[in-house]
């Protein structure tokens, strides 16, 4: 049976970030940003060199992502007009394939997170994420990117700043299983059995929660995918088995020790008429998303992508307690700060 690998990791942090200038200053902080800057390198250089185009993603727009779970978005007077900060630059990636056929975001992101969610410790209201998008790609396509993305991140920080790592009294070791080969997948619904088997309660109708996250990537050592959510329990976007009816074409990619989810993606739902049913069965109106259903009208290809958290990726890099660690001017729900 899988376990959890036993690591030296820095200092348990306080559940809320110190003032700004003690925690720029901090060698932690700086230790973290230094990773971060390869993170950043790394991800680019593999993804130029698979043919990806990267584009600048808008911040604000007349609509952004619903599928936010338990956030809320945020509105910016526009000459008159309401828009959306962006809380997912989802629907700009599918029409971004007008252009090319393979783009990548290095993206920011705000969400008005709940309170509550300040202490999962891997919340920020204002985070990024390393959006992907395949034109004609499938599920398989997605996954297979965004394992070779990870792998890719991890030798490149491991071989450049090993200094940082030994710093924050991160064990390469840790990293060991990762970088052993293709990364195991489980359905929802093995996921959920595990969850029950552990005497977790999770509904088998819904995703996942963040606790059973947690506690489901806290007894693996490598990462792995869980796929085939349940209809309604992800955007309007994701597509529909067409084999297995109320099942999504969709992924998450988790991190071991606990971290809980790195990456969500799936295959996009591209045909006009399911789009807008699949609309209002979440209960959105079509209305509002004029300029995405026209540019659907006029044919945006299939296609599969995923978003990996910059965050929350390096603060499973780095070892850390909290994503706001790894955030060199964190936002924590329900705090007022620079």
């Amino acid at each position: 049976m899988e376990h959890a690998t036993s690591v030296a990791i820095a200092p348990k942090a306080d559940r809320l970030p110190p003032p700004l200038a003690r925690h720029l200053a901090s060698d932690t902080t700086r230790a973290a940003m230094r990773i971060q800057q390869e993170v950043l390198g790394a991800a680019r250089e593999f993804l130029r060199g698979e043919g990806f185009v990267e584009l600048l993603p808008p911040v604000i727009g007349p609509v952004t992502d619903p599928g936010a779970r338990g956030s809320k978005q945020l509105d910016v007077d526009y000459y008159g007009h309401k828009y959306k900060v962006m809380t997912s630059g989802i629907l700009y990636k599918q029409a971004s394939l007008l252009a090319f056929d393979k783009i990548f975001y290095i993206a920011p992101n705000v969400r008005a997170e709940p309170v509550e969610t300040c202490n999962t410790r891997r919340h920020l209201a204002e985070f990024h994420q390393i959006d992907v998008e395949i034109a004609h790609g499938t599920r398989a396509d997605a996954m297979g990117v965004a394992e070779r993305l990870l792998t890719h991140v991890v030798k490149h920080v491991l071989a450049t700043v090993p200094d940082q790592f030994a710093l924050l009294g991160r064990d390469p070791l840790a990293f060991a299983e990762l970088l052993a080969g293709p990364f195991d997948v489980l359905s929802h619904r093995q996921a959920v059995d595990e969850l029950h088997g552990l005497d977790y309660s999770q509904s088998p109708d819904a995703e996942i929660e963040w606790t059973g996250e947690e506690l489901l990537s806290s007894k693996k050592n490598r990462p792995f995918f869980v796929t085939d959510y349940p209809k309604g329990s992800r955007g309007f976007y994701d597509r529909e088995s067409t084999t297995e009816p109320g099942r999504l074409r969709n992924f998450d990619l988790l991190a071991p020790e606990g971290y809980g989810e790195l990456v969500s993606g799936s295959e996009r739902e591209s045909d006009y008429a399911t789009i807008v049913t699949r609309m209002r069965e979440t209960g959105e109106n079509p209305a509002k998303y004029r300029w995405y259903l026209d540019v659907m009208r006029e044919g945006i290809p299939r296609s599969a992508g995923f978003g990996m958290g910059l965050e929350r990726l390096n603060r499973f890099l780095t070892g850390l307690d909290a994503v706001w660690q790894v955030n060199a001017y964190p936002k924590v729900p329900g705090e007022v700060s620079p």
